[in-house]
């Protein structure tokens, strides 16, 4: 594979560069978005080349944020809001919730609620409190929201402009400790190589599969790969879409090795990966040969950053979750 060696922070840079260049209809908007270009610096130098019109800088009021995107939506454009950590997200869930997600089945499909929130998610930075949430559970578990995650900097530049084009409401979340990894992205391409909404098979596996997105992709690619060393044939798959799940995928991938582990970042109780276990049941149980597994944070706040690395699922405990289920 060829292309353009770039982070996560910079391939969606430049994937928003390029669908500033190629709609007019497209705005970004958020605090510190503009001249300083965003916190982890996702907008640096957008607002230089595109205006302050295009690229603006809000006052500190996550709903006003958003509930001023879903009038310029209803007005034709297309707004991308930031949302500066995940903790910040909840002044505005009451305009995401009521507001954006139900607009098109309210109106009959007249009025069309192009907006996408763009959230830096999970833990994993030494942040403060209010930093480090995984709040995608909350938004899955809307209807009317679609939901995507990329793990690495080529889905980053493509699935924010797939996003981006969608008429549906889109959440974004963007893995915060994953953007400063690196990786080829194909800029010059003409399209995308995957549909927004389809999940990828990161590496095949015969023995049991281990299902993740956003930060916990990484990880669980190198749990596979300490357990090849001890003999196990462990695949990966990636969500990337969230809600829609791709459960042809899922389920396909349940089927054929009978074993299967669900990683995420997120607390266990009533998670995706409760969803995914509960379905994978109930559709695959006698190609089942162990339960699903759920390996993800605990059911607490996310604590202060000295311990969370004892919080959040790593490579050890994924590879207790996948002995015992090959057990």
């Amino acid at each position: 594979m060829t292309g353009t060696e770039l982070t996560l922070s910079k391939a969606i840079n430049a994937g928003l560069r390029r669908a500033l260049e190629s709609d007019p209809r497209v705005m970004l908007m958020g605090e510190d978005v503009g001249r300083l270009g965003g916190v982890f610096r996702v907008t640096d130098g957008l607002a230089k080349d595109f205006g302050e019109d295009r690229v603006m800088d809000t006052p500190l009021a996550e709903s006003g944020i958003v509930g001023t995107a879903v009038g310029l939506a209803l007005r034709g454009y297309r707004p991308v809001c930031e949302i500066q950590f995940d903790g910040f997200v909840y002044p505005a869930f009451d305009q995401i919730v009521t507001q954006v997600a139900k607009m098109r089945f309210r109106s009959s499909g007249q009025a069309v609620a192009s907006v996408v929130v763009r959230i830096p998610y999970g833990g994993g930075i030494g942040a403060v409190e209010h930093h480090s949430e995984s709040p995608e559970a909350y938004f899955v578990h809307t209807p009317g929201l679609r939901v995507v995650t990329p793990s690495t900097p080529e889905d980053g530049y493509w699935m924010v402009q797939q996003a981006i084009a969608s008429d549906d409401p889109v959440i974004f979340l963007e893995p915060k400790r994953r953007y400063w990894d690196k990786g080829l992205v194909q800029t010059d391409a003409a399209d995308p190589q995957a549909p927004l909404f389809a999940g990828r098979t990161e590496r095949a596996g015969t023995d049991v599969v281990l299902v993740a997105y956003g930060p916990m992709v990484r990880t669980c690619l190198e749990a596979a790969e300490v357990a090849a060393e001890e003999g196990h044939s462990v695949g990966v798959l990636n969500l990337r879409s969230l809600s829609p799940l791709d459960w042809p995928l899922v389920l396909d991938a349940a089927r054929a090795t009978g074993r299967m582990v669900v990683v995420h970042e997120a607390s266990r109780r009533a998670g995706l990966g409760a969803e995914i276990a509960a379905r994978v049941s109930e559709e695959c149980f006698y190609s089942l040969e162990a339960p699903v597994l759920r390996v993800t944070g605990y059911d607490t706040p996310y604590p202060p950053s000295r311990m969370e690395e004892v919080w959040l699922p790593d490579v050890d405990r994924v590879l207790d979750a996948v002995e015992a289920v090959l057990a």
